[in-house]
């Protein structure tokens, strides 16, 4: 008898364990069901962590804006405006009187050249000059002859095969003769002269000068190198990943010498095609006359993009996670065990042109900035809450 009353009092201790355990795994099981499983791209805070962040939130906007580009150069100038000077013929340098950064200007006596052959070109030049009219006046009367059946046909074609010869002759002299600068018009016996002046070409100021009195030159030989500063240009060099950045008509500010002085440039051509070395060429016009710049000194040039309407937000609402760019959007309000909670998503987005405090965005391909109601402040505290789970969140 009181061994049946044992059972009975160990098997009500199991029903009542077993109830409990039941009760228990009830209980858990609904807290499970209440505790909610956010999204990877999802970050929620209370309302009063939110004003305590200072989160903001705004619109995704069109603006305006020019993009920066920096880049070196070199000051050059255009061909047209640079003049290496020589002398066709050669010659002894008889005198010179220019020195490096003089002004010149076109038609201006740089140096004097005296050379021998400059007396036989002329010489030559005149003595088939006056061949020349005696040929023209003999073809006419053979001419003459020639209707009146006095001449024969064979010896009217080699006077005027000779006549021909002769004009050829004048003409090839009187093309060398203004090569080295002597004028054939004007030229007679009593007018032969040994020496030659060399003039400027261009106006601009002397460069190199290559030249002593007495010195021989050879045709090859460069004399004087001129530039004209009044039209320089900027030979700027950058990457080819750049090269859709640059276009004509794009202003360039730029630097010399590590001076706090401005200088303005427009963009007048760019290259099409890339260097062997992959870098690309663009070339700028100077503006106005600058005094301080000389062809051949490095400048440091921004180029400034042209200013069009792009989806732009303030550049801290943009963040930066593992290489790359997230914005936050507002994804809703909530309410949970009687708080109010704001859940925002993070959008991976593609960062463009930065001007003025604001930066390009562009969103995934399907959605629509109109659509966003975006983080501007206080988007680096959702990012910290986001990466360090529970500082922000319940």
């Amino acid at each position: 008898m009181k061994t049946s009353n044992k059972y009975k009092i160990v098997l009500s201790i199991l029903a009542i364990l077993l109830f409990t355990a039941c009760k228990q795994g009830k209980q858990a099981g609904t807290e499970a069901k209440e505790t909610e499983v956010l999204a990877e791209d999802i970050v929620e805070v209370r309302d009063d962590q939110a004003k305590l962040a200072k989160i903001e939130t705004g619109t995704i906007e069109l603006r305006s804006l020019s993009g920066m580009l920096k880049v070196n150069g070199l000051v050059t100038v255009a061909p047209q405006n640079y003049a290496t000077v020589c002398m066709p013929m050669g010659g002894f340098v008889k005198s010179v009187a220019l020195t490096p950064g003089k002004a010149v200007a076109k038609g201006q006596v740089l140096a004097v050249l005296e050379n021998q052959d400059f007396i036989d070109l002329q010489q030559n030049y005149l003595e088939s000059k006056n061949k020349l009219e005696y040929a023209d006046a003999d073809y006419k009367r053979h001419s003459e002859l020639f209707k009146d059946d006095v001449y024969s046909q064979q010896n009217m074609q080699q006077v005027n095969t000779d006549l021909k010869n002769l004009k050829t002759q004048v003409r090839a002299l009187e093309q060398k003769l203004s090569l080295i600068g002597l004028n054939p018009a004007s030229m007679d016996a009593d007018d032969i002269t040994r020496s030659v002046s060399l003039v400027s070409p261009i106006n601009g100021y002397i460069k190199a000068v290559n030249v002593s009195i007495g010195k021989y030159v050879s045709p090859s030989d460069i004399l004087f190198e001129i530039v004209n500063s009044d039209n320089l240009l900027l030979e700027l060099t950058m990457f080819e990943k750049d090269a859709d950045k640059v276009s004509t008509g794009q202003r360039i500010r730029f630097f010399i010498n590590n001076e706090s002085e401005q200088h303005e440039a427009v963009i007048e051509q760019t290259a099409k095609s890339v260097q062997n070395d992959k870098s690309y060429k663009a070339y700028a016009k100077v503006n106005g006359i600058c005094k301080n710049l000389l062809p051949g000194m490095y400048v440091n040039a921004i180029i400034e993009s042209s200013g069009n309407r792009v989806t732009a937000l303030p550049s801290e609402a943009i963040v930066s996670f593992d290489d790359k760019d997230y914005i936050f959007a507002f994804e809703k309000n909530k309410t949970e065990n009687g708080k109010a909670f704001t859940e925002y998503r993070m959008i991976e987005v593609t960062k463009g042109i930065t001007d003025g405090g604001f930066t390009e965005v562009r969103l995934p391909e399907g959605m629509y900035h109109n659509l966003l109601k975006v983080v501007v402040k206080g988007a680096y505290n959702l990012l910290s809450a986001k990466k360090n789970a529970g500082e922000m969140s319940c």
